[in-house]
């Protein structure tokens, strides 16, 4: 592991499609406890799916994990639909090359089943 770099680190990249997170706009990543609750603007960046963006030193880093399965809170760009509770895999992490989002991790995220909350 890199000098910096945080553990749980996988050289995973995206491997296959994901289906895109259209409509949604953020999500919450609340990991309970004493750890706090983080709130990411959902990106798609790519043709392969929806990620968030992570500053290298943000201590979310060092609780995630490929494969790591979480109940994730979306929030939808229509404010007039609810928000949804989203069973989300974290499908990568990966250290943005350098350019525009040089100084971050991007989490790549596979919403796995739906639930609207109430």
């Amino acid at each position: 592991m890199a000098k910096g770099e945080p553990k749980n680190r996988s050289g995973e990249r995206r491997s296959e499609p994901r289906t895109l997170t259209e409509g949604l706009y953020s999500v919450e990543i609340n990991l309970g406890g004493s750890i706090p609750i983080y709130q990411f603007k959902l990106r798609d960046i790519s043709a392969n799916g929806a990620c968030i963006l992570v500053k290298n030193d943000s201590s979310i880093l060092n609780y995630l994990k490929v494969g790591q399965v979480l109940n994730m809170k979306y929030y939808s760009t229509d404010r007039s639909n609810p928000t949804e509770f989203l069973a989300s895999e974290i499908r990568h992490i990966t250290k943005a090359e350098p350019g525009r989002f040089e100084g971050h991790y991007l989490v790549g995220v596979l919403v796995l089943e739906r639930q609207r909350s109430s």
